[in-house]
Parts: C-alpha cells; structure tokens; sequence
C-alpha cells in the first residue's frame, strides 16, 4: 500500500461543507467519489487536515489516502483532476511514508480573512469576502492584533457549539490586518484554531476599527474565557483555509 497527500484548493460556495453528509454536496463526497471511480469502485477513504464549513474556500488544504495503486504523482494529479468538478483542485500529489498524518502531523495552520470595505456592493465579491460598508480605523485593528498573538485560552473567541474537548490553549504566531485599496486581508497563523476561532477574531477586530471596543480590551476578554461578551460570527465566504505546515518527515 502506498500513502499519497495532495494539497488542494476549493471554492465553497456550493458545498455543505467538507465533511462527508448525507444528501449533501461535500469536498470530501467529491474526493472520494474521483477516488473510487479511479480505483474501479472500491471505496477510498481520504483523511484531511481538518474540516471547514459550508461556504469556507481552501487554497491549501491537505488529505492523504492510501492505495494499492502505483502511479506517479503527475499521473494522480491528472486523473483526480479529470474526474473532479471545476469547483474543486489538486494543486500538488506527494507520495509519503507511511507514518504520515494529514490532521495529526500538523505543527501550523494559516487563515486568511477578507474584507470588502466599500459603500456599494460588488456583485462579483459576495462569494469570495464580507462586504462590510462602515468606515474603519486601520491602526487601532492593527494594535488589536497584536493582544492575539502568543499563547493564550481562547474560550471567549470559540464558538459555544464546539464539541472540542480539552484545553483551548492554541499558540497563535501571528494575527494581522493590512489594507489595499478597498480589501482588507487578515492573516492568522497559529499551532491550531478551535470552531469558528477566525470569525469570531476577526468580527471582534472588526468592532475595534468601528470604536466600540479598544485594543487593550482584548486581553480581557480572553482572561474572562466566555463566548457571549463577543459579538456575532462573521460570514463564512470570506474565509480562506491558505496552508498547512508539516513537521519534517525522516
């Protein structure tokens, strides 16, 4: 048998998500469905770095599968691409050892938020940021950012359906904002995020650029480890899942 991790990339705009539901469009229907067509009908169960939800995209997400079939990476990459729709892409195959983990090797995640900052809506924009028309202050998200960053709980910036168990303690190496033009992008990198952790960030930094909150609150907040001092769940279209990093294989 053969373990092979790709990278893909998806727009989410019509899924239900990734994970596999019944009666529903999924990545992971989608993928496995290629999959099993290019092994003649045997079911192949692809394994992904984590989930995301309907209407999130992906630049960078990762799966690996195992096979008993010998191809060549370029030649995976081929056939997957053949037999998935439009909406979905194999951006690169690897063949990896067997000990190999799309979800448990990872050591850093990066997200990346985007905003449309203008008065009028763009038509060609719903699917791809939140279109958000009010005035902000750049500066002030700027310095909220950096409250984020290091180790900290985030049970206050965690949705209240999340079903993780444990500690909430995710290492966040960098949380930023930079605008150009009329697009704000947001970048997070960190050890691991908990459900719906971007959006609800990114809705809280989205209250600081308006003044209803200062930067120096944010440290409260966390302190404080509950939900419903933050405000609402920004929208799931301007969400992109852009890389996964991997500890180094032997």
């Amino acid at each position: 048998m053969a373990k092979i991790k790709c990278i893909i990339s998806y727009d989410g705009t019509n899924f239900s998500g990734f994970q596999i539901q019944p009666r529903n469009r999924t990545v992971q229907g989608e993928l496995e469905k290629a999959l099993t067509r290019i092994h003649k009908g045997e079911y192949i169960r692809i394994h992904p770095s984590g989930r995301t939800d309907t209407g999130v995209h992906a630049k960078g997400q990762v799966i690996h599968f195992e096979t008993s079939y010998d191809l060549q990476v370029n030649n995976w990459k081929m056939a997957m691409n053949t037999l998935l729709p439009k909406d979905v892409y194999v951006r690169a195959v690897e063949i990896v050892s067997e000990a190999f983990h799309a979800r448990y090797d990872v050591v850093e995640k990066e997200y990346r938020y985007y905003i449309w900052n203008e008065q009028e809506t763009d038509v060609f924009k719903q699917n791809y940021a939140y279109q958000f028309p009010y005035t902000l202050d750049l500066q002030a998200m700027k310095d909220a950012c950096r409250h984020f960053e290091g180790n900290h709980d985030f049970t206050t910036f965690s949705s209240a359906k999340a079903t993780t168990r444990g500690s909430k303690v995710r290492n966040m190496y960098e949380v930023s904002c930079n605008m150009e033009g009329s697009q704000i992008e947001f970048i997070f990198r960190g050890s691991g995020f908990l459900y719906n952790m971007v959006r609800i960030i990114t809705g809280t930094l989205l209250d600081v650029g308006q003044g209803r909150r200062r930067p120096a609150d944010i440290g409260e907040l966390l302190e404080k480890k509950d939900r419903r001092l933050v405000g609402d769940t920004v929208p799931a279209q301007g969400l992109y899942l852009w890389k996964v990093t991997y500890k180094q294989q032997n």
